[in-house]
């Protein structure tokens, strides 16, 4: 089993590695410390498993679990973090994930996780299944919020919407994000524009405290 681990924290990946490296069914190990680094990676090596952080700069583990679904799909991806509310992981379901495992878990479950996503099955720790049910019963029969970070907002964005916000909000300029996107400037700024109407939000401020309100970035940044 060829396995790739994205994390932005080097000595979480060192930690991950060991384990990893320790299972007799994998054979190797491909690390990345961001997720602009990682979909290059997977694209052009195909592990078998993905084992991807959520808060990373450049796009986030659940973009990137998106971008894998349409463009590696051979590439079973699955989330190990710290963000575990109903919200995460519905979306992680959501963009295809077949795991989702949270960092203060037993080691004993990573060679669960990966050998039920090799099965074709979905993982789901047990911390975070209780989790999911319980937030699932809290919100029966009630619709959220605009804007509530438990609710669908993020759905309201388009993919590369998503990923242009979360760029932004990690300080990027627009000249910047065209760059790295392979976008002219002009195109940027009209999904800048059309971000903040869609969130009827008005200042970079604003779309700072909404990214960090959904996960796609983490406050520390």
């Amino acid at each position: 089993m060829r396995v790739l681990l994205a994390d932005d924290h080097t000595l979480v990946r060192a930690g991950i590695r060991a384990l990893l490296t320790a299972l007799p069914e994998v054979d190797s190990v491909i690390e990345a410390g961001d997720g602009q680094e990682a979909l290059a990676l997977l694209l052009e090596r195909q592990p078998d498993v993905a084992l991807v952080d959520v808060s990373m700069p450049g796009l986030n583990g659940l973009e990137l679990a998106a971008r894998v679904a349409r463009e590696a799909p051979r590439t079973r991806v699955a989330i190990l973090s710290m963000h575990g509310t109903p919200a995460h992981v519905a979306q992680a379901l959501r963009a295809g994930v077949k795991g989702y495992v949270l960092k203060d878990a037993a080691a004993e479950e990573l060679p669960l996780l990966l050998r039920a996503v090799m099965r074709g099955e979905t993982y789901l720790s047990p911390a975070i299944s209780k989790q999911v049910v319980t937030g699932f019963l809290g919100r029966a029969g009630t619709a959220p919020a605009a804007g509530d970070a438990d609710g669908e907002a993020p759905d309201v964005l388009t993919s590369r919407q998503r990923e242009i916000l979360q760029l932004v909000a990690e300080g990027k300029s627009t000249k910047e994000v065209a760059q790295m996107l392979n976008l002219s400037v002009k195109t940027v700024e009209t999904h800048r524009a059309q971000i903040m109407d869609r969130l009827g939000i008005r200042d970079l401020a604003g779309l700072v405290r909404y990214a960090i309100r959904t996960g796609l970035v983490s406050p520390e940044r």
